[in-house]
């Protein structure tokens, strides 16, 4: 049984409203002792993180994730990023499970996966639970990259992982357009790619939780996309190299991402218990659910773009 948060009505079909007013819910395992020091001190919070380093008492899961690390160290500078520069609301939260594994399935874009990492913290923010992302194998091929991705939650976008991850009863997010959509050029912004062979509903069988869709609103204008240096990509391994109305011409300051206002919507979830145990293997099932779990999201992206007054400002 999977309980939802109902802190306000349903969202109406036609005009999701923000839950930015929403209570924000506190961060689950935080420590007593830095109950006592005071957890919204950030020196004493940071104290007590060095504290546990030298001692070695804190926990890492079997995935490498470290929540105090993340909660002390990568959290507070992505809330600059995401109450200032991109100043994020967030819509449908109350579709969110408050306690049991669900998957949640958003688009992708905007050339670096950004829109990933905004997304995480808005489910910690608004509900207090770490997203475990699914991420590609470059990730965690790149140096540092790949240590701070898997300490912070994230982990190789696999079935058996996803599995796992779902039946402990965690929040886990996928973006299935992959490299396709986070490398689409700005002619196709908001028109989503192909979702892969299903995986992820595969996973979501298997397990018997709920598929969350989740719609991002803004992420497609932060680097406008309008070429790609492919010999030079190849050269250095990557998917694509972006060519953008700021990049390479202006150097590293044209890498800094423009401050468009973002919406993030969590979606009606799409219940997966109700099948039969071998429906997991049942091709044609698992492709009727992503088209509809694609069709969601889409349909969400379109009612929010028709809301939009402007790229940079609500």
């Amino acid at each position: 049984m999977h309980r939802t948060k109902n802190d306000r009505d349903e969202p109406s079909a036609t005009a999701a409203p923000s839950d930015q007013d929403a209570p924000v819910v506190a961060f689950p395992g935080t420590q007593p002792e830095q109950e006592e020091q005071g957890a919204d001190d950030p020196l004493a919070r940071f104290a007590t993180f060095v504290r546990h380093r030298l001692t070695g008492d804190y926990s890492v899961d079997e995935f490498g994730f470290d929540p105090e690390l993340t909660e002390t160290l990568v959290l507070p500078p992505l809330r600059l990023l995401y109450e200032k520069w991109f100043r994020v609301s967030t819509h449908g939260v109350q579709n969110l499970p408050v306690d049991g594994g669900a998957l949640l399935v958003a688009n992708h874009s905007g050339v670096l996966p950004i829109d990933s990492v905004m997304t995480a913290f808005a489910v910690h923010d608004r509900l207090g639970r770490h997203l475990r992302m699914l991420g590609a194998d470059l990730v965690f091929k790149t140096p540092l990259l790949g240590t701070l991705a898997r300490r912070s939650g994230q982990t190789l976008a696999c079935g058996p992982d996803a599995e796992r991850l779902l039946s402990d009863g965690q929040l886990v997010g996928v973006w299935p357009e992959g490299f396709k959509g986070v490398g689409k050029s700005f002619s196709d912004r908001y028109k989503l790619q192909r979702f892969g062979r299903g995986g992820f509903v595969s996973a979501a069988l298997r397990t018997g939780v709920p598929i969350v869709p989740v719609s991002i609103v803004g992420a497609e204008e932060i680097y406008p996309k309008i070429g790609d240096l492919k010999p030079l990509a190849r050269l250095l391994g990557l998917p694509y190299f972006p060519i953008t109305p700021f990049f390479p011409l202006l150097g590293p300051l044209g890498a800094v991402p423009l401050p468009t206002k973002w919406h993030i919507e969590f979606g009606e979830p799409i219940s997966t218990d109700g099948f039969a145990p071998e429906a997991e293997d049942d091709p044609m099932l698992i492709f009727n659910l992503t088209d509809q779990v694609r069709e969601a999201i889409q349909q969400m992206l379109y009612r929010r773009l028709s809301q939009r007054r402007s790229v940079f400002r609500d």
